[in-house]
């Protein structure tokens, strides 16, 4: 009897010392018909399923809807379809898995959708974790929507293009209390406007389909380049419009196209390499800098009548107009102005003048600026290249001499910029106070005293004549001049013979005696800091003299 029953017992052992299987994936180990241990019921890869119901907006079932399933990042998904009650289910779904729902019926808008497989799937109860979607709403792509564009002028704006977004073309609920869902459903369509400007967009959900909802339609329309030189003539359309407001009818408020720039934006230049043309005139001479033969660039931000250009250019004094051509460019966004050849020189300022009108809004611009010809790259050194006098008498003798109280003129072969705080003096290689001797007066090379040079930039021309002469137009002070000038000081008065002997030195390099380095900069930024040398000097004639 003992050996019976030890027989009858050693199956269960054997059993019990082995590991349990679960390879059904039904939750319970293979074997085991009435399971009475925890331990041998828990899978060993628990599984879930994933469920829901897909309605229309009418909350109608929807039968025959796909529902294509994405695991996680597995290659390979599931699918299912709903059934007449618009119900689908899917099953063997691993627990935790992010899942991503997509569902589409012909006719109807698709909806995609993530969620998350509970990962208490596979504990007890067997098998009870499910990712709920539902219900699923899908709209009905049976609607159409027309808009009726025009151009700025009110014109229909044939061949406009436009996208049409329909925004919450679906809606689900997710019921597993998962909080990072997201719930994708829109509608997409393009259209060509006719030949009476009409934009006609099929194929959407109506404006009743989408008020369930509470759906909106985004409308977008772009620029249009109607001539295809490719510059737009107008700017673009957006407007959004609820479903709610669509509801009562199938065509939309006029969308009128604004111009390319609004016409309440003033006409500007935006750059160019005249930064001075800007509206904020900018001084930095390396960035007002033209290279002699090459061209003025200018760009405005918005297309300008191309019969409206005018320019004028001048030199530094604007006492005459210098001959330049001008033509738009890039459908009015863009100048070309050409001075005529060898009229730009080396280390010569410039003034310049631009007037336009929009061809939009029809805003006037006008600007003035200046540059300087040269190259950033090949600097120059600077000379002096004419030193004169303007005479203040108009009795002989002392009308053709050069007397204390007048001022000289000292015109440099560059423009040249004094930095703040600083100021060159100015000495004669002469006997200037009449004693024999140089250098023991104010004034003379070797006397620690000379005479202030300071800037005298022009604002208009040399006057010559009564009346004064005026410039071409207003002109704008760049800071940099080729035109400076001190007052005389000297107890000794040189008649014409003597004034063209006369020589005088530019003491540029005293400045770093008195605590400054490079005090005075070319429009190459280069530092002028060596004595500057000349010899003669030019009378001015009084204007006033006879």
């Amino acid at each position: 009897m003992k050996k019976h029953v030890l027989m009858a017992v050693l199956p269960l052992m054997v059993w019990g010392c082995g590991d349990a299987t679960d390879a059904d994936n039904d939750g319970v180990a293979d074997g085991i018909r009435d399971p009475n241990n925890v331990s041998v019921v828990v899978p060993s890869t628990p599984k879930g399923t994933v469920s829901g119901q897909v309605l229309s907006t009418t909350l109608q079932p929807l039968a025959d809807v796909t529902v294509a399933m994405t695991i996680g990042s597995q290659p390979t998904g599931k699918s299912a379809t709903t059934d007449p009650s618009g119900n689908f289910v899917m099953t063997d779904v691993p627990a935790g898995a992010q899942v991503l729902l997509t569902f589409s019926k012909s006719g109807y808008s698709t909806l995609r959708a993530t969620s998350t497989v509970p990962s208490a799937a596979g504990t007890v109860p067997i098998n009870n974790g499910n990712a709920s979607f539902g219900p699923v709403t899908l709209t009905q792509l049976n609607g159409s929507l027309t808009v009726n564009v025009v151009t700025p002028q009110g014109r229909p704006a044939v061949g406009a293009k436009g996208v049409l977004e329909v925004d919450r073309a679906g809606s689900v609920i997710l019921s597993n209390y998962d909080q990072a869902n997201s719930v994708v459903s829109k509608v997409y369509v393009e259209a060509t406007a006719d030949s009476n400007g009409v934009l006609t967009f099929s194929g959407i959900p109506s404006g009743v389909e989408l008020a369930r909802l509470n759906g909106t339609y985004n409308l977008w329309i772009a620029p249009m380049d109607s001539n295809g030189d490719g510059v737009v003539d107008t700017g673009g359309y957006v407007k959004s419009y609820s479903g709610g407001a669509i509801v009562g009818t199938q065509t939309t408020t006029l969308a009128q196209l604004s111009y390319s720039k609004p016409s309440n934006v003033s006409l500007t230049i935006e750059g160019g390499n005249v930064s001075s043309l800007k509206g904020v005139v900018e001084t930095d001479p390396l960035r007002n800098m033209v290279r002699p033969g090459e061209p003025i660039y200018v760009y405005f931000n918005q297309p300008v009548q191309p019969g409206s250009l005018l320019v004028r250019l001048t030199d530094e004094y604007a006492k005459e107009s210098l001959p330049v051509t001008a033509s738009v460019n890039v459908g009015g966004y863009s100048a070309t102005i050409t001075p005529a050849n060898g009229i730009v020189q080396e280390g010569k300022e410039y003034n310049i003048f631009v007037r336009a009108v929009s061809a939009e809004g029809g805003s006037n611009f006008s600007q003035t600026g200046f540059f300087f010809g040269g190259d950033q790259a090949a600097p120059k050194s600077v000379s002096i290249t004419d030193v004169r006098y303007q005479e203040n008498s108009t009795v002989a003798p002392a009308s053709t001499q050069l007397n204390a109280g007048e001022t000289v003129y000292v015109s440099f072969s560059a423009p040249i910029k004094a930095l703040i705080g600083t100021t060159a003096q100015i000495f004669f290689n002469d006997d200037i106070d009449g004693d024999g001797k140089v250098g023991n007066a104010q004034g003379e090379v070797g006397n620690a005293q000379g005479f202030f040079l300071n800037s005298a930039e022009p604002t208009a021309p040399y006057v010559t004549g009564t009346p004064a002469e005026k410039p071409v137009f207003g002109i704008l002070s760049s800071g940099y001049s080729t035109r400076y000038s001190f007052t005389y000081a000297g107890a000794t008065s040189f008649n014409s013979v003597q004034i063209s002997k006369l020589t005088l030195r530019v003491a540029f390099s005293k400045l770093p005696e008195q605590g400054y380095g490079d005090a005075y900069e070319t429009i190459w930024g280069q530092a002028t800091i060596a004595d500057l040398d000349a010899s003669g000097m030019v009378m001015q004639k009084n204007p006033a003299a006879p």
